[in-house]
């Protein structure tokens, strides 16, 4: 798993155009899903309900909770929103209750102690209050009907609770006066040694901020994942510079037999779990998931250990050096909110409940490797869902909300992170890889790859395909050439030679794996293992692993081909078949070195990509997702021992894993030093620093690619879009002085909001606090650092603002390239900003008209270029094209 977000549902035949093959593996993993799911119900025990008092907010019901009984076998977990404000949003209106709103428009360390203290006690009051008028519908709805259970009261940036309801409830109580919304509760899943190095920090941001010693001082990374394990040396402070207290944040740290006090130390900030929506599905079971802090998966401490790891950490993984770790931002806290759990995955209600108490908490970030399978079913707009309209509340509280595309790739409109108000990462393929060779005995020599030793010595060895050691009759039910079960072969033929298995389908399907095969090698006293591959379609799935005995993977079918003809050639069989002598011998490189190319990053194979969609029909939206790239393939980061997801890193403290969940937390450490560095900046003026600065180009001026299916083991190379990669690919360094940006706020995403369909102004009054428009809006007009338009009907005037946020009066001029059958006109094409007395903000009106007829989505670019050195761009993506 590893961190894989896969995609199902949706428009199939409009977007899953993919050859049978393909429909063949997303159909077992499917149906292996449901093997291992009915596995965990049966065999996991009964389902236990954590103590959901402690993370209601205020009270269960009044006194109607119905604790230890069993609800009804119809009920499922819904999300109910209510009218009133969220205490970020709160502002006045209640009669002894004063505005709360205010209080989220500056940082803490900002604030005189006196008015720390009035934060405090004006958040409590409020959410007192919302907490009791919840409790009060929840009553009167009950009353006469049965007990209830509360799982969870939202209060901070959403207004509501998540209750079991029958469908009857459900409907009846979303009449109810004073009730905005019912959502049904729904699934998500979880979606460096070198990174640091080739994005450039150590010469570039660190040295800014005082070295590795000072990048990321003083801001808080909340991450909602698996949870953490506490003993990692990433987030060990000995030896490291003291942590002091941190006023602005404070949450708590939950203790448990497995998950002990000290746990948090200072670096490791703050440790909470939310699993009432689990607790409820009845497939959790809090010894085998740990109802604590405690990561049993390994995807949460790779995540943290991604975005803030302690510097300088070695990765060994079986005795092996592969170089020291770092995080992004090596000197910031780590709050944990853990709401996904191994095996299953996690649920919403869990995950906005923790991401409400985050924003309680006070992070300054928040990381989300996580996502729905599909655009929420049960909301009208996918920037309507409650975890998007709380994300949208969280940024209302200048917290910078990053989240992960997806890993629905490289098919279009994959996306699962929907909203404008929040960074969508998709994942790159870094430069690092590591090569791996077999030399033959007639001196041909093979690539490959797989983190593993040598041979040893200069000495050839022979070779032994599996089928051919096979003893007795077999077993039915599993297959040789998988090579995982000794008892299969003859000891005596496989010893002290290299044995040839083959990468088949049953160890992508999770039927065989790669650990199973060194025991049985191992078992057997072979001196290492060649491993072919039946096509390239397998070898293209293959990633390499760290294996403790000699071996090598030859991921293309023609050099597997290459390597079997040779074996045939030089092996002699009697007249039963049965082989007689060995002749075929090869030797093994070492696979445990890496090599740098140099190369800029591709948008991996995986990574979801646009356009966006607005609605669970998968209608287009005018808004450009993903919003960066950062490097998420392959990715060394810290692990747990006791993670069972991922069979190949059980039982270390360090995996290498590929996902959009990787390069979101390189995203969200990196977003953490620039907010360190200019505190006061809103989280859309980041956004805009980290998008406009990205790079289009590697170091040669090529354009980036982007990987796409060749039907091979390597991907199809093309040149990337807007839709594959945003802006580009993340260059923090850049970042640190744009120049100008593109800023927007709590009003403009307001406006936005309004102009979903389906959503009524009193909905978006009741969420955000904020009042539609009377006059006629358009989702275009968002002041985003992109220009994104489904439908381009004749000739569009467009808009957007740019802010100075330099120091000297600077110069820019304005040049661009049309997408094809559209032409581009700006106004003004110079302009002059900044320095006293003078503009510090410029309106650009760009006119669109289509020139030609086409449903092909095309794309252009505009530079701002200032004669002061600064240099942005943003880019133009139009798909539906229709000249008057």
């Amino acid at each position: 798993m590893g961190g894989e977000m896969r995609r199902v549902g949706g428009e199939g035949t409009r977007i899953w155009q993919m050859q049978l093959l393909w429909g063949i593996f997303f159909l077992v993993v499917f149906l292996g899903a449901v093997v291992v799911a009915w596995a965990v119900v049966v065999h996991g025990g009964a389902a236990v309900q954590k103590d959901v008092e402690s993370k209601s907010g205020g009270g269960g019901g009044g006194g109607q909770e119905a604790a230890g009984k069993t609800p009804p076998a119809a009920t499922e977990v819904y999300m109910v929103l209510l009218e009133g404000q969220p205490v970020v949003a709160y502002k006045g209106g209640v009669p002894g209750l004063t505005e709360t709103a205010q209080l989220f428009t500056q940082r803490w360390e900002f604030l005189p102690h006196r008015s720390r203290v009035n934060t405090t006690d004006l958040v409590h009051k409020y959410r007192s209050y919302l907490v009791m008028k919840q409790d009060e519908l929840l009553n009167s709805f009950f009353k006469n009907r049965r007990p209830y259970t509360k799982l969870y009261s939202y209060h901070h940036i959403v207004n509501g609770f998540a209750v079991e309801l029958t469908a009857e409830e459900a409907e009846l109580l979303g009449k109810a006066p004073g009730v905005v919304r019912i959502e049904k509760s729904y699934k998500v899943q979880k979606a460096t040694v070198h990174t640091p190095y080739y994005l450039g920090l150590p010469k570039g941001i660190w040295a800014q901020e005082g070295g590795y010693l000072g990048a990321g001082e003083g801001i808080v990374i909340g991450l909602v994942d698996t949870g953490i394990d506490p003993t990692h040396p990433s987030f060990s402070v000995k030896g490291q510079k003291p942590y002091g207290p941190l006023r602005s944040y404070t949450g708590k740290c939950e203790v448990a037999p497995e998950f002990p006090l000290g746990s948090c130390n200072g670096k490791i900030i703050g440790a909470q779990h939310f699993a009432a929506a689990a607790s409820k599905d009845g497939v959790f079971n809090a010894s085998l998931y740990f109802a604590s802090p405690l990561d049993g998966d390994g995807h949460g401490s790779h995540t943290a250990s991604t975005a803030a790891g302690n510097h300088g950490v070695p990765v060994i993984v079986n005795g092996a050096f592969y170089g020291n770790a770092s995080g992004m931002a090596p000197r910031a806290r780590i709050a944990v909110y853990k709401a996904l759990y191994r095996l299953i995955g996690g649920f919403i209600p869990d995950v906005v409940a923790a991401c409400d108490q985050a924003v309680a908490d006070g992070v300054n970030i928040l990381s989300l490797s996580l996502g729905p399978n599909s655009p929420p079913g049960g909301s009208i707009s996918t920037f309507f869902n409650v975890l998007d309209v709380a994300l949208l509340n969280a940024v209302k509280a200048n917290i910078v909300v990053v989240q992960a595309a997806g890993n629905g790739g490289p098919y279009e409109q994959t996306i699962t992170s929907f909203s404008p108000w929040i960074i969508s990462v998709g994942a790159g393929v870094d430069d690092r890889s590591y090569p791996n060779t077999i030399t033959l005995g007639n001196r041909t020599v093979l690539p490959g790859t797989l983190l593993a030793p040598p041979t040893k010595g200069p000495l050839l060895y022979d070779m032994i395909l599996a089928q051919d050691a096979v003893q007795g009759a077999g077993n039915p039910l599993y297959s040789p050439s998988d090579c995982q079960l000794p008892s299969l072969f003859n000891k005596l033929l496989v010893q002290g030679k290299l044995m040839i298995c083959t990468f088949s389908f049953n160890f992508i399907f999770g039927g065989a794996s790669m650990q199973q095969v060194v025991t049985t090698l191992e078992a057997l006293g072979a001196a290492g293992l060649v491993m072919v591959v039946e096509s390239d379609v397998a070898g293209s799935k293959f990633d390499p692993i760290p294996l403790t005995i000699p071996g090598i993977v030859i991921i293309d079918a023609m050099n597997s081909e290459i390597l079997l003809d040779y074996y045939t050639t030089l092996t002699t069989k009697d007249a039963a078949g049965t082989p007689i002598h060995f002749g075929a011998q090869a030797k093994i490189g070492g696979g445990q070195i890496a090599n740098y190319s140099g190369q800029g990053q591709q948008v991996a194979l995986f990574s979801s990509r646009g356009p966006d969609v607005k609605d669970f029909n998968f209608n287009q939206a005018d808004v450009l997702k993903p919003n960066v790239l950062a490097p998420g393939y392959l990715i060394w980061g810290a692990w747990t021992p006791i993670g069972i997801d991922n069979p190949n890193y059980m039982g270390q403290r360090w995996a290498m894993i590929s996902g959009t969940s990787m390069a979101t937390p390189h995203a969200a450490g990196l977003a953490a030093l620039l907010k360190e560095k200019y505190p006061l900046w809103s989280p859309a003026a980041l956004a805009s620093a980290m998008t406009t600065t990205a790079d289009v180009n590697d170091s040669r001026g090529f354009p980036l690619q982007a990987q796409e299916i060749s039907g091979g083991s390597a991907p199809l190379l093309q040149a990337a879009t807007p839709f594959d990669m945003g802006g580009g690919a993340l260059n923090i360094n850049a970042a640190l002085n744009p120049g100008i940006i593109f800023d927007a706020g709590e009003d403009d995403y307001v406006t936005f909001l309004c102009t979903a369909e389906g959503v009524s102004p009193r909905e978006v009054y009741a969420s955000t606090g904020g009042v539609c428009p009377t006059a006629a809006v358009r989702s275009m007009d968002l002041n985003t650092p992109s220009i994104t338009l489904v439908y381009l009907n004749g000739t569009e005037v467009i808009s957007r603002t740019v802010t100075n946020v330099a120091n000297n009066i600077e110069t820019y001029t304005i040049t661009w390239t049309n997408p094809a059958d559209v032409a581009v006109t700006i106004a003004p094409l110079n302009f002059t900003i900044g320095g006293s007395g003078r503009p510090q903000s410029q309106r650009i009106t760009f006119t669109l008209r289509a020139t030609g007829a086409s449903t092909i989505s095309s794309f252009g670019q505009v530079l701002f270029t200032g004669d002061l050195g600064h240099r942005i761009h943003i880019p133009i993506s139009i798909t539906n094209k229709s000249p008057k």
